[in-house]
């Protein structure tokens, strides 16, 4: 049922907006435990508040996410060393191996970590995919967005001094 409920909030989601959406900001989130693809306990914690990190909810079968993809690679070329990117796959209508399937065609530079019961939507309230939540070094939310359009250069460029 759980699943059902989240794959219809995906469906009704708006296509693009961004920020104030989902968790809000300043706020910390809750460091829940979910799974990387081979079914091994992950804490999140070891990112929230260990520098600037970049969660984007995602999923194999959203076509936002694939628009977004290139941004957010370009996004970690630039900022990669100094800012923590983490794919958190949502568990609606994919699966560990149907994920890992996908990444050996479309392979990503940063962790994809697998969320079947939804501890990380919850914890942050996480209501669509192509989701992104930009965490600052303490671990307090300064951005929430969603779509293919959101603008993510100036977020990471406010919390990362340039080189």
């Amino acid at each position: 049922m759980e699943r059902l409920l989240l794959g219809l909030a995906l469906l009704a989601a708006p296509l693009a907006a961004q920020d104030d959406m989902g968790i809000a900001r300043g706020t910390v989130p809750e460091a829940v435990a979910i799974e990387d693809l081979d079914g091994n306990a992950v804490d999140l914690g070891q990112w929230i508040g260990q520098g600037p990190v970049l969660f984007e909810f995602w999923a194999t079968w959203c076509p936002l996410c694939t628009r977004l993809e290139p941004q957010l690679l370009d996004l970690h070329r630039r900022y990669g060393e100094r800012v923590a990117f983490v794919a958190i796959a949502v568990g609606v209508n994919q699966t560990p191996r149907s994920i890992k399937r996908h990444l050996e065609r479309h392979t990503l530079p940063w962790p994809t970590l697998f969320d079947g019961r939804g501890r990380a939507v919850r914890a942050f309230q996480a209501f669509t995919t192509s989701f992104v939540v930009v965490l600052d070094a303490e671990g307090r939310v300064v951005y929430t967005g969603s779509g293919a359009d959101q603008d993510l250069a100036p977020v990471l460029a406010a919390l990362v001094p340039s080189p």
